[in-house]
């Protein structure tokens, strides 16, 4: 599989460039007559695609998502993204991001949230991420240098490099260009393993640069430490979170999550989330780009993102930018791209609400009942109103036309999501001093927002449920609105949809200059972020759940259980499943060897009727660097109480290796079979 094949099949998993779609390109294509003000092109002239591979049990995906230009008018640069400014009276220049043809600049950051470009006490800012960038220093330097930014390097003391056990040395794959070029060539005589580093290596590239570049856009004179795992599974993001914090960071942003307590990630729910409970350190999360409770995925996993669930942490949602007009701020609603993307959200499943959330005057309006709800602040994320972005990759090119042909723009490209939000809100608190000695700086905005209402844009427009309405392939847009959206996914209340206050989507609003990140006149009390189960977790506490939607219902026990309707009664049995096993069918398929993926069908017994996940994974390594990978999308089946057969359901066939079958059902343990073939 080549590089330009890869490229290619990622581009499509995103989405798909129709027949019809291209049709729209004669009609937008047409060159806008000279003005006084050149505006951005429609949102319907782009698309947008994940930089990263979806998450899979026990693994993350980063957050980036990349804005491609979708017609000729687009791809000539010749709109500005993000802002309005005055038309050039000559013919058209090669697009500039200094310009602001390929997104916003970091003084549009400046103005569209009232910010200094400088900290009075700086810090350092660590970034999170996984695999190495091995040209992450020089790709910074070039972006300080289009935008006149101070350089930040490992010369001046305002760069380091560590991987995820906190050193400078020992980076993980790729070391360098030769290392990712003979990854590429195991890849392409047929290796899956060495293809797989390769396409997830060069997105986190992507989220890399976009997380470097955002830091520094902000707070330009605040340290950068790039922190690298060697892989995006759980366990080494987690170390690498750890590393951040032993290099003395004063922020610390992940733009990366996975569905929390999803099958293969069980231990986010069972304590073991100790590793971001640093008292007095920012630690902030994206809440995801999946709409809510991740209705946008394939299939759906109806949870919150981990580790933005977690009380201790800031969860950052998206919203979309208004195009600035004469450098400022002229508006934001939330994120929602009706089809494409949208900003995450939702109640967890397990974590208790802190108590300066549950303290919102609009707290009952919410519907989370005692659990924490996602997101507590906002910031821009829509790939639409997205950040100019510089990285040495085949994932940063574009197109533009100049004196009639046609030419290739390198290494710089337009990307958001709540990748972009993570940071910027991290190097916000940074601009702000930082933590100021609070236990869980999360409280200080609650508090400022009770003291300085207007201290933050309060985001009361758009929602990031569901939409009923069908997808318009020609249009991108759909006949939703908010009402239906938000009736459709969480039955009116605030967990979807934007209103006065606080709310899921955008959680207390967005910034308006540093009020809301410095510490309060009066100070905040000292409290617990609450680490254990959902809040009062013994039997009979209770979590208010919209008709439809799968947020937490009635504790049994430890844990919350998503219920599938209104709350459940604490006398709820809990879901169990025994006796997985193949089908003889399926036995007969291994032996004959290459067994298509529909023909692994298996059988299980369940107590009650309940929905049950079902996923098959691969395992790839060699010796102490195993590890599974899913093979399919999870399928999900309606259980019944009592004797189920199932099947898996995706094209393809398996060749010689050991299979893992798991079955998760939603309130209960998952079970698994491993099978070999060959």
């Amino acid at each position: 599989m080549t590089r330009h094949t890869r490229h290619t099949l990622a581009q499509g998993r995103a989405i798909a460039l129709t027949a019809l779609s291209l049709a729209l390109a004669p009609a937008l294509a047409q060159p806008a007559a000279a003005a006084e003000a050149l505006t951005p092109l429609p949102a319907s002239a782009y698309a947008v695609r994940a930089v990263c591979p979806p998450a899979s049990p026990g693994r993350a995906a980063c957050m980036a998502l990349q804005l491609l230009p979708l017609t000729a008018a687009a791809r000539e640069h010749t709109h500005p993204i993000g802002t309005v400014r005055a038309a050039s009276a000559g013919p058209d220049p090669a697009p500039s991001p200094a310009a602001g043809d390929l997104g916003l600049r970091p003084q549009d950051v400046h103005a569209a949230y009232a910010l200094p470009a400088d900290a009075e006490s700086p810090s350092t800012i660590a970034l999170v991420d996984a695999y190495n960038d091995p040209n992450a220093e020089s790709d910074l330097e070039s972006y300080d240098t289009e935008f006149g930014l101070p350089k930040c390097t490992r010369a001046n003391g305002c760069f380091e490099q560590l991987n995820q056990n906190g050193e400078a040395g020992n980076l993980p794959f790729p070391q360098n260009a030769a290392s990712m070029i003979a990854e590429e060539a195991v890849c392409e005589s047929g290796d899956e393993e060495a293809c797989v580093n390769v396409e997830e290596a060069e997105g986190w590239s992507v989220e890399i640069s976009l997380d470097m570049e955002t830091a520094h856009a902000v707070c330009q004179n605040c340290r950068v430490a790039l922190v690298e795992a060697d892989e995006p599974s759980l366990e080494d993001l987690q170390s690498a979170v750890a590393a951040a914090e032993r290099a003395d960071a004063g922020e610390i942003s992940n733009s990366w999550g996975s569905p929390e307590c999803a099958q293969g990630s069980e231990a986010q729910c069972v304590g073991e989330s100790s590793t971001f409970n640093d008292p007095g350190v920012v630690i902030t999360a994206a809440a995801g780009d999946d709409g809510y409770l991740g209705w946008l995925e394939e299939p759906r996993s109806a949870f919150a993102s981990f580790p933005a669930s977690l009380p201790q942490v800031i969860a950052v949602g998206g919203t979309r930018l208004n195009p600035l007009s004469g450098g400022k701020w002229s508006g934001e609603t939330v994120w929602n791209d009706g089809g494409k993307a949208g900003g995450r959200g939702g109640c967890s499943v397990h974590f208790a609400a802190q108590t300066w959330q549950r303290d919102v005057s609009d707290w009952p309006s919410v519907g989370c009942g005692s659990y924490r709800a996602v997101a507590d602040v906002a910031a821009d994320a829509d790939p639409y109103s997205g950040l100019a972005v510089y990285d040495t990759s085949p994932e940063c090119e574009s197109e533009y036309k100049e004196g009639g042909t046609w030419h290739v723009l390198h290494d710089w490209c337009t990307i958001g999501g709540t990748s972009l939000a993570s940071p910027l809100i991290a190097s916000v608190f940074a601009l702000a001093g930082g933590a100021h000695g609070v236990r869980y700086p999360a409280q200080t905005l609650y508090q400022n927002a009770v003291d300085s209402p207007a201290s933050l844009h309060d985001v009361t427009v758009g929602s990031n449920g569901e939409c009923d309405e069908p997808f318009d392939e020609v249009t991108f847009a759909t006949a939703c609105t908010q009402e239906a959206e938000a009736k459709a996914s969480c039955a009116d209340t605030l967990i979807c949809q934007a209103g006065a206050g606080y709310d899921g989507p955008t959680g207390l609003g967005t910034p308006d200059g540093l009020a809301a990140f410095e510490l309060p006149a009066g100070g905040v009390g000292e409290e617990g972020a609450g680490e254990g189960a959902g809040h009062g977790s013994g039997a009979g506490s209770t979590a208010p759940v919209a008709s439809g939607s799968s947020g937490p219902a009635t504790t049994t026990g430890s844990g919350a259980s998503p219920g599938t309707g209104a709350s459940t009664t604490a006398a709820a049995l809990p879901v169990q499943l025994r006796g997985l096993s193949l089908t003889l069918k399926a036995l007969m398929a291994l032996d004959a060897g290459r067994p298509k993926i529909p023909e692994i069908s298996f059988r299980f017994t369940s107590n009650v009727a309940a929905r049950v996940r079902a996923t098959l994974e691969k395992r790839y390594g060699r010796r102490a660097r195993q590890r599974w990978r899913a093979l399919t999308h999870p399928l999900t089946l309606a259980a019944v109480g009592g004797r189920n057969n199932g099947r898996l359901s995706q094209r393809g066939a398996l060749g010689s290796g050991s299979y893992r079958l798991t079955l998760t059902p939603v309130g209960g343990a998952p079970v698994s079979i491993t099978f070999k073939i060959g």
